[in-house]
This record gives C-alpha cells, sequence and structure tokens, in this order.
C-alpha cells in the first residue's frame, strides 16, 4: 500500500458516524481526513462521542475536501441521495453508503451516481464486486441478518422460490 486512505466522513455526528468513527480512528491504514456535520462544526468530536475523548483532536467541520479516497455517507434515509445530487464529487472518490438510499434495485438495475453502479456490500455474497467496486451500498442489519440465516439453504439448492 502506497500510503494511508483518505477518509471523510458526511453525517459523523449520528449512531452510524459514530461507530464508524471508532471502527477508523485507530486503524492503521486509514487517516480521517473530515467528519462533517453542519450543526456541530468547529466542535471537538468527543463533544458528541464523548467516548472518543482522547482518541484525536479532529474536529468536527462543515467543509468538503475532494483530497479523499473514499467518502462514508452516514445520513439519515433519503439524505445520502439529496447529497449526491446536490454535491459534486471528483471522479476518483469511491463512496460507500450506510443509508438505505442505494441498497435495493431499481427495476431491472442497480441504483447508480455519475454512471457507477453501487455493489450491495455484503461480502459473503459479493466479495469480488466489492473490491473493485467504485460505490458501495452497505446492508442493513435486518437483511443482513436474514441473508446470512438463508444462505447455506440458497446453497444447498433448498430455496426455490424468491420472495421480495
Amino acid at each position: 500500500m502506497k500510503g494511508k486512505i483518505k477518509a471523510g466522513i458526511i453525517g459523523g455526528a449520528g449512531y452510524t458516524g459514530g461507530e464508524l468513527l471508532r471502527l477508523l480512528i485507530n486503524h492503521p491504514s486509514v487517516e480521517i481526513a473530515f467528519v462533517n456535520s453542519k450543526s456541530n462544526a468547529g466542535n471537538p468530536l468527543s463533544k458528541v462521542h464523548p467516548d472518543l475523548l482522547g482518541e484525536t483532536d479532529i474536529a468536527f467541520s462543515s467543509d468538503l475536501t475532494d483530497e479523499i479516497d473514499v467518502l462514508f455517507l452516514c445520513v439519515g434515509h433519503g439524505d445520502a441521495a439529496k447529497f449526491l445530487k446536490e454535491n459534486k464529487l471528483a471522479p476518483h472518490i469511491h463512496i460507500i453508503d450506510l443509508s438505505q438510499d442505494y441498497r435495493l434495485d431499481i427495476g431491472d438495475s442497480r441504483p447508480s451516481v455519475n454512471e457507477n453502479n453501487f455493489v450491495y456490500g455484503l461480502p459473503e455474497l459479493n466479495r469480488d464486486k466489492i473490491r473493485t467496486a467504485k460505490h458501495i451500498a452497505n446492508p442493513g442489519c435486518f437483511a443482513t441478518a436474514i441473508q446470512l440465516g438463508l444462505l447455506p439453504l440458497a446453497k444447498a439448492g433448498l430455496l426455490s422460490d424468491i420472495y421480495t
């Protein structure tokens, strides 16, 4: 690896953003470039996430930068699509959406931004696609539990119908 992966987080003040911060803050291969929160701009992360006190001196920002490799969208459902429509991102930036906005197929196609389809990010089903994906839709917890529970039955050919 050339250097650390530079990550930006939109919606870092919420629950999902906080959990992501806990995973990334001391990750040896990740540098957090910014944590966006308009309502908390200027405040240290530990003001909203007290368990991060002493872990980092990063403050929330209302600014965005293209000097990142990956952007995590930790916003409410519907807000990720709105954010991507309102903000043109540099083409090199990978997007990982933790909302539900890009999880499901629309008709016969995958949701996309800038003609890059979102790959459903469940490694047990899409590991190879995730490795090369530009945009990833993180699956929800209930869907993950159901899919992983049914996976052995599907692999054994014991599921004959598709239910939606």
